[in-house]
C-alpha cells in the first residue's frame, strides 16, 4: 500500500480528500462529574486502557488530554509481535497490516577497512525468528495506532470519546471512604481556547496517570524516576528523501568510524523513512535544548555517516532531539510496599509515567501498551464485582518487574549502538550477534511472570511444554470444527476481560461416554465446585465470565459434532442459540499439528488456563477439577445465582 509520494499527509491514507482524513476533536462539554475511572493521558497507554474499559457500558471512564486534538504526527512508530497480537484481540491489527511497513530483514553497515571513512555492508539478518508468533514486526505512525484505538472506543457499547484541552492540576485521596466511593477528587484546567482557564472537578473510583515522563500523576503520589541520567543526544526525523543507499527500505543500522550510528527504519506508505541520528554526548547535567541543534545538524551528520552514499532530503514531515535515559520508578501505584496488606491502591501509572527507555529497541510504545492491557481488565474485574479489589495489587507487582527487565536491556542496547565501530569489525559483529540472540525482547515476547494467584506453579508444565505458565499464549494453526475453517487458535481471545480455559483432548475418542472431554464438560456445567457455576451471573451467557475451548487431536473430518457435549454447542444469547465456534482440531493438511507445535501431551491431553490479557495462567491435568476450581477461587467472587443456566 503506497502513498506520502507527493508529500506527507496525516490520518488515514485511504481517504482520498487530505481535508476529511482528520476526525472530529474529542468529546463535548464538560467531563462528567463522578467516574468509575479516570484516564489522564491520551498516549498508547491511555488509549489501550480506555479501549478496553469501553467495553463494559456499566462501567464509566472518562479520558482527558492536554492537547487540543488527536496526534496527528511523529512520536513512535515500531510495533512489536506481541503488540500486533493485543491488536488483534482489540480488533484493528488487519487495517495496521495492511497499512504498516513490514520489517522482514535488518541490514548492519560497517566502517570499510581498507577506507574507515566509507561504510560497507556486514551482515544481513532475519529481523523475527520463524515461528516466534503468527504476526510480523511492523513500522506504523504513533498517530495511526492511535486511530485505531479512538475507532474501538467510538465503536465500542460505551461509546468513548477522549476530553481534550484538560490538564490535571491535583488530586486528593480520601482517606475516610469506603472501597466503592468515588474516592480521588481530580481538578482539570481547561486550556482550551472557548474555556481557557475554567476548573472542572472529577470524583473517580480509580485514577490512572498514562501522562508521560514529567508525569503529574505520578508526582502527586510521591513516586519519581530513577536512573540513568541522559547523557547522549538523538536526533530523529521522518523524511521523504533521494539516496544512492541501496538498504533504504530495510532497516539498516549503520555504525561509521567517527560520526556515531545512524538506525534507518523505513516508513509505510514505500516512500518514507525514519532516521536515528546519533549526536553528542551529553556533559553532566546538560540538556539537549542547551545545543539548539536544527534540523540542518541532523541531517548533515546523517549525510557524514552514509559516506559514500548520498541523501538528499526533500521533505521533512516531524523530527525532533532527544536525550536518552533509562528510568523506573519503584512501584506502580499509590501504595507504599510497607501498606500492601493494609491498603488498596486507588490511583495507577502507566507507560512513560513509570518507566523510560531508548527508542532503539522499539519498546517504550510497545510496553506501555502492555502496562494498559495488564491494567485494564483487572479494573474491569474489581468493577463489576467478579474479584476483590486486592486483585489491584498484581498490575504493580507484575509490571514493574518486567519494566526493570526490559530496561536493563536497553541499557546495553542503547550502549552497543551509541559505540563507535572499530575498524577491523568487532563492534559491528557484537552489534549483530546481541540482534540476534535478544530478538525475543524486541519482539515484546520475553515477558515471563512470576508465581502469583494469577500464575500458577510449574508442576504440570510438561503436559504443554511450549505453552509456558506466565508467558503469553502462543498461537498455532488449526481447523474449527464447526464449519473447516482454518483459523488460529489464540485468535479466540478478545480484549473483553474473559478467561479462556482450552481443554487439550488426550488420544481417545472425545465423544465417547468416558471421555476425559466429556467429564471436565460435566464438572463445569453440574458440579457446585464448578468455576463456571459460582462466578457466571444468573442470566448471562454461559461463556461470559470463562470461554471453554476444546481442541482435538482428530482430523476434523473424523469427528460428528453432533455427539459433543453441549458445553461445546452452548446456547446463547435471547434467542439460545447454538455457538458453534468452540471446538477445533490439528491443520493436519498443512502440516501443523498444534499438539506436537506446542508441545502438548498426546496420550493424557491438559487444561490451559489463559488470561484476559493472553498470558498463560496454568497447566494443568484434564481431570484435574480441583486444580481449576482452586484457581478460580484464589481470587475471584461468587455471585449469587438461583435461576437455573441457559
Amino acid at each position: 500500500m503506497q502513498f506520502h509520494l507527493n508529500g506527507f499527509q496525516p490520518g488515514d491514507p485511504e481517504i482520498a480528500d487530505p481535508a476529511e482524513r482528520v476526525q472530529p476533536p474529542g468529546a463535548a462539554g464538560a467531563v462528567p462529574a463522578e467516574v468509575d475511572v479516570l484516564i489522564v493521558g491520551c498516549g498508547p497507554a491511555g488509549l489501550t486502557l480506555a479501549a478496553q474499559l469501553a467495553q463494559f457500558p456499566d462501567i464509566k471512564t472518562c479520558i482527558v488530554e492536554q492537547k487540543p486534538g488527536r496526534l496527528l504526527v511523529g512520536q513512535a512508530d515500531g510495533i512489536a509481535c506481541r503488540t500486533m497480537e493485543m491488536f488483534h484481540a482489540c480488533g484493528f491489527s488487519e487495517r495496521v497490516l495492511k497499512e504498516a511497513y513490514w520489517v522482514n530483514e535488518t541490514m548492519f553497515w560497517k566502517p570499510d577497512e581498507r577506507a574507515p571513512e566509507k561504510i560497507v555492508r556486514s551482515g544481513r539478518v532475519q529481523d523475527v525468528e520463524d515461528g516466534l508468533s503468527e504476526f510480523p514486526h511492523v513500522i506504523l505512525n504513533q498517530a495511526r495506532i492511535h486511530d485505531g484505538f479512538l475507532d474501538v472506543m467510538r465503536k465500542s457499547p460505551a461509546k468513548l470519546e477522549p476530553h481534550y484541552g484538560r490538564r490535571l492540576l491535583d488530586l486528593q485521596v480520601d482517606p475516610a471512604a469506603g472501597p466503592t466511593d468515588h474516592v480521588v477528587t481530580v481538578r482539570l484546567e481547561r486550556v482550551d481556547a472557548a474555556d481557557e482557564g475554567k476548573v472542572e472537578t472529577v470524583k473517580a473510583r480509580y485514577v490512572v496517570g498514562c501522562d508521560g515522563a514529567r508525569s503529574t500523576v505520578r508526582k502527586s503520589i510521591g513516586r519519581e524516576l530513577h536512573g540513568d541520567s541522559a547523557n547522549h543526544a538523538w536526533g530523529v526525523m521522518d523524511v521523504l528523501a533521494i539516496t544512492d543507499f541501496p538498504d533504504i527500505r530495510f532497516k539498516a543500522l549503520i555504525q561509521s568510524a567517527k560520526d556515531g550510528s545512524l538506525l534507518i527504519i523505513p516508513r509505510e506508505g514505500g516512500y518514507m523513512v525514519r532516521l536515528y541520528v546519533e549526536l553528542a554526548k551529553l556533559e553532566i547535567g546538560e540538556r539537549v535544548a542547551n545545543r539548539n541543534i536544527t534540523a540542518e545538524d541532523v541531517i548533515a551528520k546523517a549525510q557524514r555517516i552514509l559516506k559514500p552514499h548520498t541523501l538528499e532530503v526533500k521533505e521533512i514531515a516531524w523530527w525532533s532531539v532527544y536525550e536518552i535515559g533509562q528510568r523506573l520508578t519503584d512501584k506502580f501505584d499509590d501504595v507504599p510496599e510497607v501498606e500492601i496488606d493494609t491498603r488498596l491502591p486507588r490511583i495507577f501509572i502507566a507507560g512513560d509515567a513509570c518507566h523510560t527507555h531508548s527508542p532503539k529497541a522499539g519498546q517504550g510504545m510497545n510496553v506501555s501498551m502492555q502496562d494498559a492491557f495488564n491494567l485494564g481488565w483487572k479494573l474491569a474485574a474489581v468493577l463489576r464485582k467478579q474479584s476483590a479489589p486486592s486483585l489491584l495489587h498484581s498490575y504493580s507487582a507484575e509490571r514493574q518487574a518486567v519494566a526493570k527487565e526490559l530496561i536493563d536491556f536497553d541499557r546495553e542496547w542503547a550502549g552497543i549502538l551509541a559505540s563507535a565501530a572499530k575498524v577491523g569489525g568487532a563492534d559491528a559483529a557484537k552489534t549483530q550477534d546481541y540482534f540476534v540472540r535478544h530478538g525475543r525482547y524486541t519482539a515484546g515476547t520475553a515477558t515471563h511472570y512470576t508465581p502469583s494467584i494469577l500464575t500458577g506453579a510449574a508442576s504440570h508444565q510438561h503436559l504443554a511444554q511450549g505453552l509456558v505458565i506466565g508467558k503469553r499464549f502462543h498461537s498455532a494453526p488449526v481447523i474449527r470444527l464447526g464449519d473447516a475453517k482454518p483459523v488460529h487458535l489464540g485468535h479466540a481471545a478478545q480484549a473483553d476481560g474473559r478467561f479462556r480455559v482450552y481443554a487439550f483432548s488426550g488420544a481417545e475418542n472425545p465423544t465417547a461416554a468416558g471421555s476425559a472431554i466429556r467429564a471436565l464438560c460435566h464438572f463445569l456445567t453440574e458440579a457446585e465446585e464448578s468455576p463456571v457455576k459460582r462466578y457466571t451471573p444468573e442470566h448471562a451467557d454461559i461463556d461470559a465470565v470463562i470461554d471453554l475451548r476444546a481442541v482435538f487431536q482428530q482430523d476434523h473430518r473424523e469427528l460428528a459434532i453432533e455427539a459433543m457435549p453441549k458445553l461445546l454447542l452452548p446456547r446463547k444469547g435471547r434467542y439460545g442459540l447454538v455457538d458453534y465456534e468452540k471446538m477445533f482440531c490439528p491443520d493436519l493438511k498443512s502440516g501443523h499439528d498444534v499438539f506436537t507445535m506446542r508441545g502438548i501431551d498426546r496420550r493424557v491431553g491438559c487444561i490451559v488456563v489463559v488470561r484476559p490479557d493472553q498470558y498463560v495462567a496454568q497447566v494443568l491435568p484434564l481431570n484435574d477439577f480441583a486444580g481449576l476450581a482452586a484457581y478460580f477461587d484464589g481470587f475471584m467472587l461468587q455471585v449469587n445465582r438461583s435461576a437455573p443456566r441457559r
